[in-house]
């Protein structure tokens, strides 16, 4: 954009016109707005009428282009995973994997290869709130020199369906519900319920959406998953099976069921916001960028055989003390979209999209994905182009007689649309041709004893009927508090159907999954236990994993980009606020002050401009908090609702608070009581600011 200032006059009716200035030079063409077909304008402030209070005239051709294109702005939303937010990167490799891998990211230590990763909620529109109870998209498209490799997952490692065929019917059920056209993402109605307690292999990812992984802290403390089990396949075609982790960095975190509800009132971008400002701050050196370790679970057919599941079932995982995770690389996110629009919502990842050296099982839930997400790109993008796209279009050459079609971008020259042909024969260009030494060639081998050949059959393999073993086993591999929200979540949920059968079914299942889990939700309900649902297979006692816990985890050696708000007002101490503020800023947290007002007065009487405002920027929005006045301020901060909950709420949702003695009142007013989260402003709150304190948790709050 051109750097002249515009000049400023105001129209006949008092309109504000700015316009390039009448005199000098008109060169720049960048400061000049034309329409669409280059013609400059000169008044983007009227239509063109039959006298100043006449009617419209027909003839304009401006304001007839500019509506025309305002109206068709919109393309149809995904019909799941549409509220979407996104971040550029690059996918930097630690391990070689040239001996299980041909595909070239994966070849020397060092490599660097161009990402674009977008994180999604999936049963709410493109409008809803970025904080509901749901699965969140992992999705990262690699830019590699072999084209683009698609990794669409999830932060969470299996699904719902075994099989492709019922996922219309699981998103039918899971959406709105058809006649009243709410809720609006949330699973808590009768119709997802109902589909529910009628498919038992749903049980392990009820396990896992009932549990803290769907109220993620932020994008940069979630994992992510490729679900299904894939193929790598070395330059000699010999294949390793693998699924894929992204770990990450900061560590895992979730927020409190309360703690969520409150931030999609406060703020429904919380998570897009966040991204936003966790790169912007990055970009200063101020925080970290988010980061996440990938890390592969590889395999062969012997391991596979060897275990009580079967590894082409997208309901099951491998237990992490069973096959560990090796970390070969790492996803660092550094550059936000320019444009919203043209990236975050026009890129279309395909499950289809690989390059060689990675390949795919034979899970079914899998060979759906690879139909279904070509096929949706041409309804919601409008062409068989789509890849054209400056967001989707691959960093490899690419060369095909692919020709024509809506909004076709590209200019083929020459004679050559079809192979094979012998124009090169008179001198003209002949188009590319295939390679066999190079080019993408599909894994052959099928294992005949595991039923991977045969007759044509709709039917499942044996091996998928055990739908219970793996949800105990994660249910049980939970901390106490984990399994505590999860079962307040089912009590939750389920107080909201209205058809009583639908929950007593679902209890049923439940009672399979555990007992005491059954009975700890029949009794948040008022109801009895009914008997256990009849089960398909023997259900497994299988060794508990505590991989799968987030609230024991382990933690970043910093606070890893997690914030700190410091309430303040007029009098606080200005030396220990900057104190404070440097010690956070050292482990690689983030300072934000909030006060009454935007500028406060400090002890010193100098002036603090505050980050957020009391009555907007709640507690919901920080890891920790620490309070820092003085005497006066907290006689007025008592009286002050606002600070009183700002303190109330992060006792409640088990965050560590550091307090100055003279602000003791408003903690004594907020219901604050002492314990290991509660500190001085020393070392100790610092390190107690990176983690919440759950057992804080059974005094403020009944759970089932």
């Amino acid at each position: 954009m051109a750097d002249a200032p515009y000049e400023t006059s105001p129209g006949n009716g008092g309109e504000l016109h700015q316009h390039v200035p009448h005199s000098g030079s008109h060169e720049d063409a960048a400061a000049h707005l034309t329409t669409n077909h280059g013609l400059r304008i000169s008044d983007n402030q009227n239509q063109l009428k039959s006298g100043a209070r006449g009617p419209v005239l027909l003839e304009d051709f401006v304001l007839r282009e500019k509506i025309f294109h305002f109206d068709h702005e919109r393309i149809p939303e995904r019909v799941v995973h549409a509220r979407g937010s996104a971040a550029h990167g690059y996918f930097e490799l630690t391990e070689d994997l040239s001996e299980i891998t041909r595909a070239d990211l994966f070849q020397g230590v060092g490599k660097k290869t161009p990402v674009f990763v977008r994180f999604s909620t999936v049963a709410g529109g493109a409008g809803s709130v970025d904080t509901p109870r749901d699965v969140r998209g992992f999705a990262v498209k690699f830019y590699t020199q072999q084209g683009n490799w698609d990794l669409v997952g999830n932060n969470i490692p299996v699904f719902f369906i075994q099989d492709a065929i019922k996922f219309p019917d699981l998103i039918h059920a899971a959406k709105m519900e058809s006649d009243r056209g709410y809720p609006q993402a949330a699973t808590a109605h009768d119709t997802f319920w109902d589909f529910i307690s009628l498919m038992p292999e749903s049980m392990h990812m009820i396990m896992w959406i009932m549990s803290d992984r769907t109220l993620p802290r932020s994008f940069a403390t979630m994992q992510g998953f490729g679900v299904h089990t894939f193929r790598l396949v070395n330059a000699e075609g010999q294949s390793t099976f693998v699924k894929f982790h992204w770990k990450p960095v900061a560590g895992l975190q979730s927020t409190i069921w309360d703690e969520t509800v409150k931030i999609a009132g406060a703020d429904p971008d919380y998570h897009r916001r966040g991204l936003f400002e966790q790169i912007d701050l990055a970009r200063d050196g101020r925080a970290p960028f988010p980061e996440w370790e990938l890390g592969l679970q590889l395999f062969d057919e012997e391991f596979a055989n060897a275990q009580p599941y079967d590894v082409l079932d997208s309901t099951k995982l491998i237990p992490e003390e069973v096959l560990p995770v090796r970390t070969v690389g790492k996803l660092v996110l550094d550059r936000y979209p320019d444009n919203f629009f043209a990236e975050t919502e026009q890129v279309a990842y395909c499950v289809s999209n690989v390059v060689p050296g990675i390949d795919f099982s034979n899970d079914p839930l899998l060979h759906g994905r690879l139909f279904s997400y070509l096929d949706t790109q041409l309804k919601r993008l409008g062409s068989t182009n789509f890849h054209q796209l400056p967001i989707n279009c691959p960093h490899a050459s690419v060369q095909n007689f692919q020709r024509d079609g809506h909004m076709q971008r590209n200019v083929p020259k020459g004679r050559a649309n079809y192979e094979p042909n012998g124009l090169a024969d008179a001198g003209e260009d002949g188009g590319p041709r295939e390679c066999p030494e190079t080019g993408f060639t599909t894994y052959a081998t099928q294992d005949a004893e595991r039923q991977e050949t045969g007759d044509k059959l709709r039917i499942r393999p044996e091996a998928f009927a055990d739908h219970y073993s793996q949800a105990r086993m994660f249910f049980r591999s939970l901390a106490k508090p984990e399994q505590a929200h999860l079962a307040s979540a089912l009590v939750f949920e389920l107080s909201k159907v209205g058809i009583e059968g639908v929950r007593t079914r679902m209890l049923s299942r439940l009672v399979n999954v555990d007992p005491e889990l059954a009975s700890r939700v029949a009794d948040g309900l008022g109801t009895d236990v009914p008997k256990a649902a009849p089960a398909a297979a023997p259900i497994l006692d299988m060794e508990p994993s505590p991989a799968l816990r987030i609230i024991e985890g382990p933690l970043p050696p910093d606070l890893g980009g997690r914030s700190v708000g410091i309430l303040i007002a007029d009098g606080s101490d200005a030396k220990v606020i900057a104190k404070l503020k440097a010690a956070i800023e050292k482990k690689q947290g983030r300072a934000i002050l909030i006060a009454p007002k935007v500028n406060v007065t400090l002890s010193d009487g100098s002036k603090a401009a505050a980050d957020g405002q009391l009555a907007g920027f709640p507690s919901v929005f920080v890891d920790a908090i620490a309070v820092v006045l003085s005497a006066d301020g907290t006689k007025t901060l008592v009286k002050e609702a606002a600070a009183v909950q700002f303190v109330m709420d992060a006792f409640g949702h088990c965050k560590a608070i550091g307090a100055t003695a003279d602000a003791q009142p408003l903690l004594d007013r907020a219901g604050v009581e002492k314990d290991g989260g509660v500190t001085d402003l020393g070392e100790t709150f610092i390190a107690a600011a990176a983690k919440r304190f759950y057992e804080r948790e059974p005094k403020i709050r009944t759970l089932a």
